[in-house]
C-alpha cells in the first residue's frame, strides 16, 4: 500500500437496493449486506491508519421512499447501534472513533440516544474517525452553518464583514478534517447527491461499477492507489 493516504475519504454507500433487487430479494437486504460492507471498509480504514471517512448512510431525501423501506433502515441503523455496543472493546483496540453528522433531532429518539452513547463511548478513541451521515444534506449543513454565523455576528462575536472561509468550515459537521481529499462512489452513478459540497471542493473523485453491497476491501485499496498517482494543485500549476 502506498504511503501517500488521503487524510479524509467520503464515501456514498449506493446501489444497496439495486443489489437486492438483482437477486430477487427485498431492497432491505441489500441494506442489510451493506451495513456489513460499511464495517469491512471503517475496520480497514483504521487498519492502513486513515484519519477520517465519512460515509453517507441516509439523506434528507431518503425520507421520501416508501414508509416501509424507510422503517427497515431505521430498524437496521438501530440494531447496528447496538451492535456498535458490543463491539466497543473491539473499536477502542482498533483506534476506531463513532461520529454522527446530520439532523440527528429528526430521527427516533431511540436512535438518537443510541447514537449519542456511542459517540460518548468511542471519543478518546483517534486512530480513525468514522463518521456516519445520517439525515444529512449538504445544503442544510451549510446553511446552518451560516446561520450559526449570523447569530454570532448579531451577538457581536464576529465581524461579518470580516468572515472568513476558516470561520464557516469550523461550524460544519466536520470541523477537525474539514476538506475531503478522496470521494468514493460505488454503483456506477457519478454524482455528489448533496454530500459534503463544501468539503469535496478540491476532492479527488472515484467511481466503481459496483454496487456497495460487493464492494472489498482490495477495492477501497484499489481507490487509494489511483489516489496516490493523481497530482493535486488546487487551482496552481
Amino acid at each position: 500500500m502506498s504511503q501517500v493516504l488521503p487524510r479524509h475519504v467520503g464515501i456514498i454507500m449506493d446501489g444497496n437496493g439495486r443489489w437486492a433487487s438483482a437477486r430477487g430479494l427485498p431492497r432491505t437486504e441489500g441494506h442489510k449486506r451493506g451495513a456489513e460492507v460499511f464495517e469491512l471498509i471503517c475496520d480497514r480504514a483504521a487498519e492502513l491508519g486513515i484519519p477520517c471517512v465519512t460515509f453517507y448512510a441516509f439523506s434528507t431525501e431518503n425520507w421520501s421512499r416508501p414508509q416501509a423501506e424507510v422503517s427497515a433502515i431505521m430498524d437496521l441503523l438501530r440494531r447496528w447501534l447496538k451492535r456498535a455496543q458490543e463491539r466497543e472493546e473491539e473499536n477502542a483496540r482498533k483506534g476506531i472513533r463513532l461520529r454522527f453528522i446530520g439532523e440527528l433531532e429528526g430521527l427516533p429518539q431511540d436512535i438518537q440516544g443510541l447514537a449519542l452513547d456511542a459517540q460518548e463511548h468511542t471519543k478518546g478513541q483517534s486512530r480513525t474517525i468514522c463518521n456516519l451521515a445520517v439525515n444529512y444534506g449538504g445544503r442544510a449543513e451549510i446553511l446552518r452553518a451560516a446561520k450559526q454565523l449570523a447569530a454570532r455576528c448579531q451577538a457581536g462575536e464576529l465581524d461579518a464583514a470580516a468572515l472568513t472561509e476558516e470561520e464557516l468550515a469550523a461550524e460544519l459537521y466536520t470541523p477537525e478534517y474539514t476538506d475531503v481529499d478522496l470521494l468514493i462512489r460505488p454503483s456506477g452513478e457519478q454524482r455528489l447527491s448533496n454530500f459534503l459540497l463544501w468539503q469535496c471542493a478540491y476532492a479527488e473523485f472515484w467511481y466503481s461499477d459496483t454496487l456497495w453491497p460487493d464492494f472489498t476491501a482490495e477495492e477501497f485499496d484499489g481507490a487509494l492507489e489511483e489516489f496516490a498517482k493523481r497530482g493535486r494543485r488546487f487551482g496552481g500549476v
